[in-house]
């Protein structure tokens, strides 16, 4: 009789790669994805372990398939992912519930877990998180029109304040030829967009080619057939050269959308938390990249609350988002991880954290709101997603729109999923835009 499984993957986009390669190992070894856990012969959770929050949603997910697991309406229970290698020597002792459990390292492994799950054996694995990145094939749960390109694997960086190099191992790039099969493949079954996505795009090829080869990778993409959009996600502000910035200008498939991080402005800040380069240099960037890139869209992510930041130091953070106007801002409130030198220092309280992540986000609002603005009177190339059933139109995403953490264009006319519309903007209201396809 055929067995059947339930996959709740948690987390990040890279994560999310890992749960398609899952996805597609058991649907080869013959088991059946249901969408509910309730009576299926085991449930996978694909986990994240990057801050607390993260972790508590993991815990949480497990905790209530395993009450499911007591209560007899399901099989077995697999934790993977990132909470599993953080937590490898103490996971099955602290959560018994767990039946069998994977490491970052050991995805491909799935199969051999869930037979033994299956059999009512325990299973545990944990290959070597900064070995070879594995090129399983994937079943691609996003779209429909787009999908993550991962690029690389695992980080350097070593930023104080992050597990991640602790997680998922040192920084690996994928042969290009792989990606770009993989990117060729994609086109062929109906993707329009790719987004590149590692933990630090801008190094890929550092440890292969011995040279930075993103802009190389990108001029490969652009001979896709199929491909219309290339999105790059997570570039790092100390990494950026001539090359590159000639080639998101130039590059007519790349998007004029740049996902850079740069957590703080203030130099003291920067450098306690390891991060190359100062607050001038990142002035600096930014001016150049607007400079050599037209109608570019820049996003960062900021973190609130780091050590060293008292009222000056968050008072000039707050000072540089009004002169850089940036149109996608993402914040977080300094979560102090267990293991990384951040989390040993002195910094403010957690709610004095959130409180100066709520003003930098009531300060950022105004911008956005008047970046939004621009567009009304514009007809915008959008990739249609589906139906937004409050309002009864179409939904979809511009090329200043990045899946889950910006905003949407919603629109009347017909449309298909998966194509481009051209739509003509009529307003903006709360980090939306209405329009009507041309």
């Amino acid at each position: 009789m055929e067995k059947t499984f339930a996959l709740i993957s948690l987390g990040c986009a890279k994560n999310l790669v890992n749960s398609e390669q899952m996805l597609f190992l058991l649907d080869e070894a013959g088991y059946r994805l249901v969408p509910e856990p309730e009576g299926a012969d085991f449930a996978v959770v694909n986990t994240c372990g990057f801050i607390d929050a993260a972790k508590s949603e993991a815990i949480e997910n497990i905790l209530s398939l395993a009450e499911l697991k007591n209560e007899g309406k399901l099989g077995g229970l697999i934790v993977t992912g990132c909470l599993s290698e953080r937590y490898r020597d103490s996971i099955l002792a602290e959560l018994p519930e767990i039946d069998a459990v994977l490491g970052v390292g050991s995805f491909d492994k799935i199969v051999e877990a869930a037979d033994r799950v299956c059999a009512g054996e325990g299973y545990a694995s944990f290959g070597d998180q900064s070995g070879p990145i594995d090129e399983t094939p994937r079943v691609v749960s996003t779209g429909p029109g787009w999908a993550w390109l991962r690029i690389a694997e695992g980080c350097n960086n070593f930023c104080a304040f992050c597990a991640i190099p602790y997680i998922r191992g040192r920084y690996r790039s994928r042969p290009i030829e792989n990606v770009v099969e993989e990117a060729k493949e994609l086109a062929a079954h109906g993707v329009r967009e790719l987004i590149v996505i590692a933990q630090d795009i801008t190094r890929y090829g550092t440890d292969l080619y011995g040279k930075r080869s993103l802009a190389r990778l990108c001029r490969e993409l652009k001979k896709i057939e199929g491909v219309e959009w290339i999105r790059l996600h997570y570039l790092y502000p100390d990494q950026f050269d001539d090359e590159l910035i000639d080639e998101i200008a130039a590059n007519d498939k790349i998007v004029k959308y740049l996902d850079i991080p740069i957590q703080h402005i203030n130099d003291a800040i920067l450098k306690k938390m390891n991060r190359r380069g100062t607050g001038a240099e990142i002035r600096a960037l930014f001016k150049k990249l607007r400079e050599r890139i037209p109608g570019l869209v820049l996003r960062t992510s900021l973190i609130a609350g780091l050590p060293g930041e008292g009222e000056a130091e968050f008072e000039e953070l707050c000072e540089f988002l009004k002169e850089a106007k940036i149109e996608r801002v993402g914040v977080f409130p300094f979560s102090p991880e267990e293991g990384t030198p951040a989390a040993s220092m002195e910094h403010v309280d957690e709610e004095e954290a959130r409180r100066r992540a709520d003003l930098i986000l009531a300060l950022q609002q105004p911008i956005m709101d008047e970046f939004l603005q621009g567009f009304v009177g514009q007809t915008l190339r959008v990739l249609v997603e589906g139906d937004d059933e409050e309002s009864g139109l179409h939904s979809g995403r511009s090329f200043a729109d990045s899946p889950d953490i910006d905003g949407l264009v919603l629109f009347s006319g017909d449309a298909e999923e998966g194509e481009f519309a051209e739509v003509r903007i009529d307003a903006a209201e709360d980090g939306l835009l209405y329009g009507v396809r041309q």
